[in-house]
């Protein structure tokens, strides 16, 4: 049988691992949890081994990525919220490879960045094999696998004409502000427009969508991002929003220190981060 979804942490040897998880083992936390290893890479083949591990630290599912491109309004419901109109093509912005978090990490949040901070629970996908001019039809071949996402940004950087430009790279790439995981839910035989997920706050439920909202698929965003352009293997692409987000409640869901963003997308887990504020 082939591997369904893997992860990567560190057992109690301190060694650094692959590992299949089950279903059932997506419920709760992974860490202490006795899990298959595998061997191999991600990239070049996992396989299955008769030999277990305990988990230690869960780790992020990729060691380094090359880029985090995120695509912006893509959920016909949060564009309603938004009260904007789709465009022709995918909204498009990126994230450094610094942006990358593991699915259990604390997120720093620099003092200028802590007073419009806000989640966006997302679908995430990452890119197996270098892409370029891929085509609609061809476009999932180029994917590894999916993920649980959160893109976290800091709005008051993001919003305002005047500070921003209305452009989002800035607001959306301090350091650890795309934690992925828990695990990667590979590709082969998943329709990623049939998954359903939830993002919580401090167990308060924000956003609740299935993947069928989406504007552009996850085959229009491939072959878009792809046209006269390299996508490496191990990049992230971040698919976008649903309804939702802490901006657009009253009053505002703007998150504080100490709180906690929980991402649980169906057979994958549940990406949880707890926000720590920096002292100025």
């Amino acid at each position: 049988m082939s591997v369904e979804r893997f992860i990567r942490f560190e057992d109690e040897k301190g060694s650094i691992l692959y590992g299949e998880v089950s279903t059932s083992d997506l419920k709760g936390s992974l860490e202490g949890k006795s899990v298959s290893i595998l061997t191999g890479d991600p990239f070049t083949g996992l396989s299955k081994t008769t030999h277990k591990s305990v988990i230690k630290k869960l780790l992020c599912p990729l060691e380094a990525t090359p880029i985090v491109i995120g695509i912006g309004l893509n959920y016909a419901r949060h564009a309603k919220e938004a009260n904007l109109f789709p465009s022709s093509f995918p909204a498009v912005f990126t994230k450094p490879a610094d942006a990358l978090a593991g699915p259990y990490d604390d997120i720093s949040i620099h003092p200028d960045a802590q007073s419009q901070l806000d989640y966006e629970g997302e679908l995430t996908v990452i890119i197996g094999k270098d892409a370029k001019n891929v085509t609609e039809a061809d476009a999932l071949d180029y994917v590894l696998g999916y993920t649980a996402g959160n893109d976290v940004s800091a709005r008051n950087f993001q919003l305002p004409v005047s500070v921003s430009g209305s452009q989002f790279s800035y607001a959306k790439s301090f350091d650890k502000f795309a934690p992925i995981g828990p695990s990667v839910l590979l590709a082969k035989g998943v329709d990623p427009h049939r998954l359903s997920y939830v993002t919580k706050v401090n167990g308060d439920k924000r956003q609740e969508t299935g993947t069928d909202d989406m504007i552009f698929s996850i085959k229009q965003i491939v072959a878009h991002l792809s046209r006269g352009t390299t996508l490496r293997k191990g990049t992230v692409i971040m698919t976008g929003t649903p309804s939702g987000v802490g901006l657009f409640m009253e009053p505002k869901g703007f998150l504080k220190d100490g709180d906690v963003v929980e991402v649980d997308v169906e057979g994958i887990g549940s990406l949880r981060n707890r926000i720590v504020f920096e002292k100025a």
